[in-house]
């Protein structure tokens, strides 16, 4: 009884959520395949294409969590996850079942959040879980009120050009209890850089849509071969903190993005205390969310990480402390500072399965312009040699290792860790900072991702 009453909750979520579905005899190809718009809009074409839109269901290891969900639930979370993986496969009836192996699922349906998606959608129900509404009916709706085409008719919509898009699939709440699971749209709107007035708020698009890493920058071209040149054309490159699908992709200039996005969110200040061999040594870390318009991180943040790591060594290399370090198992210093969330089951017990998710048991993350003060305290040894070397790393990971272990299996692949920024000081000797570099540094296990890569094509079932 409990399952079915589950399954009623589930269908009327999704059929009043997503306001027009198969039942009204929408089939895929009444969507234009991508190379289709490719044609005229070659340019955002390729920005596209090898995003994490273009990738959203075909993602292995998306498909991987999806399958354990549908395994678990006996298939009731196939709709309600994928409306927004793949909106052409569910609003076509394609999808369910899950998986690349469904017989029934076209390559429309394969190419995710694709072009006439987006610019079919006419219309809203809210925000999150998947509240868009859409009309394939050959207008392209769009920011543009002058667009004219000799392909489709065209449509301006405001729609296109507020949070609030974003905000139909960027939120996402469990479809039974409620429990937010993803909050992105809601960290921004109730943030900073939500002012309430058009002219000055920045919104989603402003960041992830233009050339700037984590502001506006216009971008002057054409949005066709044939359209007039305009003062800003919306980049389609749609890129956030992602980084190890882009590898597992070949994506190199998605990848190269990510980086640079990641590299300009924070800010890392170190600032010791001089001390001395046989002295107690105390360093305060400062975290400052310098240019992301939501927390760090966001989105999918029971599984993303970003931690602090402090090392101190001697002037012979001799480590004296190390907090954030990974134990053998690639697992993060339980003692360390982490910025995530902590999701619980029914039985209060930490989870990764979100269709599982009953409450938060922590969240930790940083809201937009919020610097934490982070504390640490260790003894120098006698024999130290001075000076002493003092770093202090964020790192970030766009998935935990117990993650991965979970969908690819132990041992299967490493996952990447990026140094967001950095920078090191010297005690012992008066306080003389070393070095400082704010900057980027990337440590990326290629090869175990490679790995994953082709592990994740083969593998059917965990």
């Amino acid at each position: 009884m409990k399952k079915i009453l589950l399954m009623l909750v589930l269908t009327v979520v999704f059929l009043s959520s997503v306001g027009m579905v198969a039942s009204k005899g929408m089939e895929s190809s009444d969507f234009d395949d991508p190379s289709v718009c490719r044609g005229c809009h070659s340019d955002i074409y390729d920005q596209w294409d090898g995003s994490l839109h273009s990738a959203s269901y075909t993602d292995p290891l998306y498909l991987k969590l999806e399958e354990i969900a549908s395994e678990e639930t006996d298939g009731l979370t196939d709709d309600y996850c994928t409306k927004c993986h793949t909106p052409i496969g569910v609003l076509s009836g394609e999808v369910p079942p899950i998986g690349l192996d469904n017989p029934n699922l076209g390559e429309i349906s394969k190419k995710g959040i694709s072009c006439d998606f987006c610019h079919s959608v006419n219309g809203s129900t809210g925000i999150g879980n998947g509240a868009f509404t859409v009309s394939p009916d050959g207008t392209k709706r769009g920011p543009h009120d002058d667009s004219k085409s000799p392909y489709h008719k065209t449509e301006f919509s405001d729609l296109h050009t507020k949070s609030e898009f974003c905000g139909m699939c960027h939120d996402v709440s469990h479809p039974v209890n409620g429990h937010p699971i993803e909050t992105t749209y809601t960290e921004w709107k109730e943030g900073p850089y939500n002012t309430g007035d058009p002219k000055t708020a920045t919104y989603c698009q402003d960041c992830h849509m233009t050339p700037g890493i984590t502001q506006f920058e216009s971008n002057p071209g054409k949005s066709t071969s044939m359209g007039p040149e305009r003062e800003h054309i919306y980049t389609h490159y749609f890129v956030g903190g992602n980084v190890a699908v882009p590898v597992l992709l070949e994506s190199e200039v998605h990848r190269k993005m990510a980086e640079d996005r990641l590299k300009s969110a924070a800010k890392l200040k170190l600032e010791v205390s001089d001390a001395k061999a046989g002295e107690e040594a105390e360093i305060k870390v400062k975290v400052t969310n310098i240019g992301a318009g939501h927390k760090l991180p966001t989105g999918l943040t029971e599984a993303r990480e970003i931690w602090i790591e402090v090392i101190a060594t001697d002037s012979e290399g001799k480590k004296i402390f190390h907090s954030g370090e990974l134990d053998e198992n690639g697992n993060v210093d339980p003692g360390a500072v982490m910025y995530h969330t902590v999701l619980a089951d029914a039985e209060g017990n930490p989870t990764l399965k979100v269709w599982k998710v009953e409450s938060t048991i922590s969240d930790n993350r940083i809201s937009p312009k919020e610097t934490r003060i982070e504390t640490y305290h260790f003894n120098i040894p006698n024999d130290a040699k001075s000076p002493i070397l003092i770093q202090a790393k964020l790192n970030y990971r766009s998935a935990s290792q117990e993650l991965l272990d979970l969908l690819l299996g132990k041992d299967t692949v490493v996952s990447p860790v990026l140094e967001m920024a950095s920078q090191a000081k010297e005690i012992g000797a008066g306080g003389v900072e070393a070095s400082e570099t704010p900057g980027f540094g990337i440590i990326l296990s290629v090869l175990g991702i490679v790995a994953a890569f082709f592990f994740s094509r083969g593998i059917k079932s965990i």
